[in-house]
């Protein structure tokens, strides 16, 4: 599953080569020139598992744009692209939460490297193969879900939602994004079939109340899986 990244860059030029660039090393970029209608996206559906913001944008510069983010998603990781690299930005850009600062014009592999180090450190699911949950620890190469008082065998697909849960983890998700990313379909089957998996990993999950697979009626869920 590739890591799907928000970018905001208001330069046409600038923001095109970083997409293409970023699509050739195997990440999905969504790439907004007016900060605006990410704001919009808040509201809705937010597939995302990190942001790349521009500081100097119209109407909403990059620092009220990651206040915004991050006010809904308190753990989303960003990256701030500046063209200034003044010690101002840095520290504010710091202090709002960004995870690192990357100067205009930047190196695309330079870029990319700052981008991978970031997700290994914000996104455990996608590096390691045994993630902590909780009381619980997932062993992604046996299919392994551990837990004090016993163990459970998962399925592949078991393990594809926890996982998918894990890279959106404090955030509200849509069924409709978990069906079209996991099962590739979306109708009537595979959204009670979508139901039996969200019924099992409850259980599974039981043991440890700090673990919350909440109903969101009309939306889909939201996910609180404590992690370390």
């Amino acid at each position: 599953m590739k890591t799907k990244i928000l970018l905001a860059e208001d330069d046409p030029d600038f923001g095109m080569i970083l997409k293409q660039y970023l699509e050739l090393e195997d990440f999905e970029v969504s790439w907004f020139q007016n900060p605006e209608d990410i704001s919009q996206l808040l509201l809705t559906d937010f597939p995302f598992q990190m942001g790349i913001l521009d500081v100097m944008m119209p109407n909403i510069d990059g620092f009220s744009l990651a206040k915004m983010i991050l006010k809904e998603k308190s753990n989303f990781p960003l990256l701030f692209l500046t063209a200034k690299n003044q010690k101002i930005d840095r520290l504010t850009g710091l202090k709002i939460g960004a995870d690192d600062y990357i100067a205009k014009p930047c190196d695309p592999e330079e870029l990319v490297l700052r981008i991978k180090n970031i997700l290994k450190r914000t996104v455990p699911a996608a590096t390691e193969s045994i993630i902590k949950i909780g009381q619980y620890s997932l062993d992604k190469k046996k299919l392994l879900l551990t837990h004090p008082l016993g163990n459970v065998r998962l399925t592949i697909k078991e393990q594809e939602l926890i996982i998918y849960f894990l890279q959106h983890n404090h955030s509200a998700i849509t069924r409709d994004n978990i069906l079209d990313n996991l099962w590739e379909t979306n109708d009537y089957f595979t959204g009670r079939s979508l139901d039996v998996f969200i019924s099992r990993l409850r259980k599974y999950f039981s043991n440890d109340p700090e673990i919350k697979i909440q109903s969101l009626r009309g939306i889909g869920f939201e996910i609180d899986f404590p992690t370390q």
